[in-house]
């Protein structure tokens, strides 16, 4: 049988180790279909690019902020996939224009 209370616990501490321990993070956001925007902080771990905020401001203003301290909800949650700068279509910000977004 599965332990989800388990594998919520291990999820949490994995992102919360790599957003503590971050020496390098990159900034980014996305505009979506629907013209909302994403705005995304990521830290290279292992040769990958791991998002570990995510913030989205929806078309109508409202804004979904995800991270270890929140991992998910009813409007969605904390990607599990890696960047790949190659073929996500992502455009990079400053980390203030983050910061901006994700500060309440």
């Amino acid at each position: 049988m599965v332990d989800l209370e388990r594998i919520r616990a291990e999820t949490v501490a994995c992102f919360r180790a790599l957003d503590e321990n971050a020496t390098l993070r990159h900034h980014s956001r996305h505009a979506d279909e629907e013209g909302g925007l994403w705005y995304i902080e990521a830290v290279p771990d292992r040769g990958e690019l791991i998002v570990i905020k995510q913030a989205e401001l929806t078309s109508a203003g409202r804004l979904h902020r995800y991270s270890w301290e929140h991992l998910e909800d009813e409007h969605g949650g904390l990607t599990d996939q890696a960047i790949d700068p190659e073929e996500d279509p992502l455009e990079a910000i400053r980390a203030e224009e983050f910061q901006r977004v994700w500060t309440p």
